[in-house]
């Protein structure tokens, strides 16, 4: 699924807030789901910021940084 644009995320969160109608009735105005206008509101309760926030899930990193210098030293050793 896209990330909404920035401007669309304002059009919505300005619509609640002029109390334009409920949330179900936005979510059908601007063609998102429920939940979007639920998760928009929410975030901007909680973080005071409506940009979309970077993808945090996945799985860690198995090769850190030390593990990349002694990998490079040791290729430097035994090429």
């Amino acid at each position: 699924m896209a990330t909404l644009s920035l401007d669309l995320r304002e059009r919505i969160v300005k619509a609640y807030d002029q109390g334009e109608g409920t949330q179900p009735e936005i979510a059908r105005r601007f063609d998102v789901s429920l939940g979007m206008v639920k998760k928009l509101l929410q975030q901007r309760r909680k973080t005071g910021c409506i940009k979309a926030r970077h993808h945090r899930a996945g799985r860690k990193k198995t090769i850190v940084a030390e593990h990349r210098i002694a990998i490079r030293q040791h290729l430097k050793a035994k090429p």
